[in-house]
C-alpha cells in the first residue's frame, strides 16, 4: 500500500489542513510502535529521530519544527524496510528540490501562528501566500540550488552592503529580466520591499508636521493640517496641493516588539538571553556587564514580579544625529534612535546584528526640544511592552510559550543628545544635570566656563587655600545628591511648552524662570510606569567624552590655533582674575605677545611628536594608520575618529610626551589617560573605581 507523505514538505503548516491530516494519520500509524515507557522516535526537525518523546509529544514537535527531510521511509514507525529506500524529499511543488535555507527563515518567522493552530488546529492564514510562493518557485528552469525568496533576499542584502540606490537596484532587475527572460524575479525595487515587510522587515511611515510640532498619528492621522501650526500635511506648489500627496517630512518607526520575540524563535539566541541571570559575575566587587551594578539590581528589587522571569527583556536606548550625506558640504541631520538588548552577553549586545533600530527622525534640522514628538510611537510601544507584554515562543524549551514583558532602563549618549532626551539644558550657568542648581561656574570672555573642583576635596586639603587656582579660597562643600523626590518637585514647577519650530508657536523663545533652574520640559520617558524607580536614568558615552577631551588636549600640547584652549581669550581671562602673570598677553613694539607655556610644545618638539605618532606599527586589526591624520608639516594631527582617539590617549600619548613636556605636567596627562583605560576596561573592579574616582578629582585640580 502506498503511503502518502506529501504533506512533510508542506511548509505553511498552520494554515495547511492536509497537513494536519497526514499528521494525525502518521500517528495513528505509528501508535502500536510505541516502547514498553510510551516513548518513540520523534522525526522532527530538531530531534532528527535522535531523540524519543511520548506521542502526544511528537505531534507538538512536528507540528513546530516541521518533519525532517530525507527520512523517506518511516522504518521507526511501522512503515515495513526495503532495500531500494530513496533519500530525496518532494520539494513544496512536486518536483525534486534540494533544500533551501529560506525553509528556517520562514518557519521562524511563522512559529507564533503555528504555536497557536497546534492548539486550536489550522486556522485560515493566508499573510504569508506570497512568500511561499516565491519559495516553492524556482528562479529559472532546472534551477533547484535557488529559489526565487532565496535569491532576491541574497540580491537585498548584497543593495545594502554596497550602497545601491534604489534606481540602480530597479535597473539591475531590468537587466536580469532583459538577459535571462524565464528568471522567476519582482520587477522592481518597490515589490521587493512589499515582499520583505512580510518578513518582518518592513516599518511604519508616519507623517511630521514641517515644524515638528506633532505627529499625523492615531488620532492626527486623517487631519491635512498640524493640530498645533495650522500648516499644511502636504508639500505644495503656488498655494495649492500638487497632484499626488508628498508630505513635508517622514518618520520612519520599526517595531520593537517582532523582534524581541525573534530574539526567543531559535534556541541558541533564546538561551543567551538568559545570560543575565546565568553568566553574572559572582564577585559583588567585579563588573562586567550592567546587571552587575548598582542601578539594575536597585530596579530588580522595586520589581520582583518583572525580575521573577529572566527572560522579560531589559533594553537602554542611544541616539544620535548624522549627515546622511557624508562629507558634502549640506548642512542636514537625522536622526536614529537605537535599542541594544542587554539580556545577552557583553560581547554581544553591543554587535550590529544585535542593535535594534525603532526611529528613523528626518531633518533637515536636529529634533532639539521637540524629541519627545518623535518619541511617542516607541514611548507608546514600550508602556504595552511593560504592562501587557507579547505571547512569546521560547525555542529553549519545548512547552515554552511565555508572556515576554520589556522595560527600558536608561540611556547612553553624548551630552547634547542627553539634553534633547532628558529636558535638562546642558548650557547656561547650571548645565551640569548631577551638581544642578549647585553647578560651580563663571562667565568669562565669550564663554561659560565650569571649575571649582577643589569643593570635591577634603575639607582640610591644602590645595583648598591656594590662591593659584581662581585666586580665592575654596570653602564650599561638594554639591548636594538631589533625590528623586526632589528632581520631581523640581518638574512639577516647570511650565508645559508648545512643541515645534514656528516662529509663531513653539519657535518662540521663552526665558526660563528661576524656579524652572535648567528644566526644558519633563521628558516623556517619565510616562514609563517605572521610569522615576530608575537611580540612573541618563548615562554618557565615554568614547565620545574621551574623544573630546583628546581633541581638546592634544589641540592644546600641539598649539592647535583651531583646537588648542590656550587661546588669547583665555589668558586675557587669566589677568582679569589676577592670577598667573607669567602667562598674561603683553605688547611689544605695538604687537601683541603672547609668552609661551609650559604646557605646550616647542615647535621642534611638536614635529617630534608627530613624527613618533607616524613610526608606530600596531598589529593587524588593532588599530587604523595613525601616520594618515598627520598634518604635511608634521605639526598637527587631523581628522581623528573615535577609536584613533581611544588609542592615542591610551596607548601613544603617555608615551610620546614622556620628554616634551615637564615631569608635573606629563604626570598628570599619566594620570588621566589611565583613568580612561581603567574605564574602558573590559572587567570593573569596584573598590578600583572608588579609589579612582578620588584620583579624579586631584587630577582635574592639577589641570585647572
Amino acid at each position: 500500500m502506498t503511503i502518502d507523505k506529501s504533506w512533510t514538505t508542506i511548509r505553511r503548516r498552520g494554515s495547511s489542513n492536509e497537513f494536519w491530516n497526514g499528521l494525525q494519520h502518521f500517528l495513528q500509524m505509528a501508535k502500536p510502535f510505541v516502547n514498553d515507557r510510551g516513548f518513540i522516535k520523534c522525526p522532527c526537525r530538531r530531534c532528527l529521530n535522535n531523540a524519543s518523546h511520548q506521542l502526544e509529544d511528537l505531534e507538538s514537535h512536528i507540528f513546530r519544527n516541521g518533519f525532517m527531510f530525507g527520512y523517506n521511509q518511516w522504518i521507526h514507525h511501522g512503515e515495513p524496510a526495503t532495500a531500494n529506500a530513496e533519500t530525496t524529499v518532494a520539494g513544496p511543488s512536486g518536483g525534486i528540490h534540494e533544500r533551501d535555507e529560506m525553509f528556517d527563515v520562514l518557519d521562524d518567522i511563522i512559529s507564533e501562528d503555528a504555536d497557536e493552530d497546534a492548539v486550536r488546529g489550522p486556522s485560515s492564514n493566508v499573510q504569508y501566500d506570497d512568500l511561499f510562493a516565491a519559495l516553492r518557485s524556482e528562479l529559472y528552469p532546472g534551477v533547484s540550488s535557488f529559489s526565487s525568496l532565496n535569491f532576491l533576499v541574497k540580491l537585498m542584502h548584497l543593495k545594502v552592503l554596497n550602497k545601491w540606490t534604489n534606481k540602480s537596484f530597479d535597473e539591475l532587475l531590468k537587466l536580469l529580466k532583459l538577459a535571462f527572460p524565464k528568471i522567476d524575479l519582482v520587477e522592481s525595487h518597490y515589490e521587493a520591499k512589499k515582499l520583505m515587510t512580510k518578513m518582518g522587515l518592513g516599518y511604519s511611515s508616519i507623517h511630521v508636521c514641517k515644524n515638528d510640532c506633532a505627529l499625523f498619528w492615531k488620532e492626527n492621522s486623517l487631519k491635512d493640517t498640524c493640530p498645533v501650526c495650522s500648516e499644511s500635511r502636504w508639500k505644495l506648489q503656488s498655494g495649492k496641493r500638487a497632484g499626488k500627496n508628498v508630505p513635508h517630512k517622514v518618520l520612519r518607526y520599526f517595531l520593537v516588539g517582532p523582534r524581541l520575540k525573534r530574539l526567543f524563535a531559535t534556541s541558541k539566541t533564546a538561551k543567551l538571553m538568559r545570560w543575565h541571570s546565568t553568566g553574572k559575575s559572582k564577585d559583588n566587587n567585579v563588573m562586567r556587564h550592567p546587571v552587575d551594578g548598582k542601578s539594575w539590581q536597585e530596579f530588580d528589587k522595586r520589581h520582583p514580579q518583572f525580575a521573577g522571569d529572566v527572560r522579560n527583556v531589559r533594553l537602554g536606548l542611544a541616539a544620535d544625529g548624522f549627515n546622511p550625506f557624508g562629507n558634502m558640504s549640506l548642512s542636514y541631520s537625522m536622526w536614529h534612535v537605537v535599542l541594544t538588548t542587554y539580556n545577552l552577553p557583553p560581547w554581544i549586545c553591543m554587535k550590529a546584528e544585535y542593535l535594534m533600530l525603532s526611529l528613523l527622525i528626518p531633518g533637515p534640522q536636529s529634533p532639539g526640544k521637540d524629541m519627545d514628538v518623535f518619541l511617542r510611537p516607541l514611548i507608546d510601544e514600550l508602556k504595552e511592552l511593560w504592562v501587557h507584554g507579547l505571547d512569546t515562543r521560547d525555542a529553549a524549551y519545548e512547552n515554552g510559550v511565555f508572556r515576554m514583558r520589556a522595560a527600558l532602563l536608561w540611556t547612553v549618549n553624548d551630552f547634547p543628545a542627553r539634553s534633547s532626551l532628558s529636558g535638562w539644558s546642558g548650557q547656561g550657568y547650571r548645565a551640569c544635570p548631577t551638581c544642578n542648581e549647585d553647578t560651580p561656574s563663571m562667565r568669562v570672555i565669550g564663554k561659560t566656563t565650569y571649575f571649582g573642583y577643589r569643593r570635591f576635596l577634603p575639607t582640610n586639603h591644602h590645595w583648598r587655600s591656594n590662591l593659584q587656582f581662581d585666586g580665592r579660597t575654596e570653602r564650599k562643600r561638594p554639591p548636594r545628591r538631589f533625590s528623586t523626590t526632589d528632581i520631581l518637585e523640581q518638574l512639577h514647577r516647570v511650565k508645559t511648552g508648545i512643541p515645534g519650530k514656528h516662529p509663531n508657536y513653539g519657535g518662540v523663545k521663552q526665558k526660563r524662570g528661576d524656579d524652572e533652574l535648567n528644566w526644558r520640559k519633563k521628558s516623556i520617558f517619565y510616562e514609563l510606569p517605572y521610569w522615576v524607580d530608575i537611580e540612573l536614568k541618563h548615562n554618557l558615552d565615554v568614547m565620545h567624552i574621551e574623544k573630546n577631551v583628546c581633541n581638546s588636549l592634544l589641540g592644546t600640547l600641539l598649539a592647535d590655533p583651531h583646537k588648542s584652549k590656550d587661546t588669547d581669550n583665555a589668558r586675557r581671562d587669566l589677568a582679569k582674575l589676577g592670577i598667573r602673570q607669567e602667562l598674561h598677553l603683553f605688547e611689544n613694539d605695538n604687537k601683541l605677545m603672547k609668552p609661551a607655556a609650559d604646557y605646550t610644545f616647542s615647535e621642534g618638539n611638536r614635529r617630534k611628536f608627530c613624527r613618533f605618532i607616524i613610526s608606530v606599527k600596531f598589529p593587524y586589526g588593532f588599530a587604523s594608520n595613525q601616520s594618515k591624520n598627520v598634518a604635511q608639516n608634521d605639526s598637527r594631527l587631523l581628522g581623528l575618529k573615535s577609536h584613533d582617539c581611544h588609542v592615542i590617549m591610551q596607548r601613544l600619548l603617555p608615551v610620546g610626551c614622556r620628554s616634551l613636556v615637564s615631569k608635573n605636567i606629563w604626570g598628570t596627562i599619566v594620570e588621566l589617560c589611565t583613568f580612561f583605560k581603567q574605564l574602558c576596561a573590559s572587567t570593573v573592579n569596584v573598590s578600583d573605581m572608588v579609589e579612582a574616582q578620588k584620583q579624579l578629582v586631584l587630577i582635574l585640580c592639577k589641570l585647572e
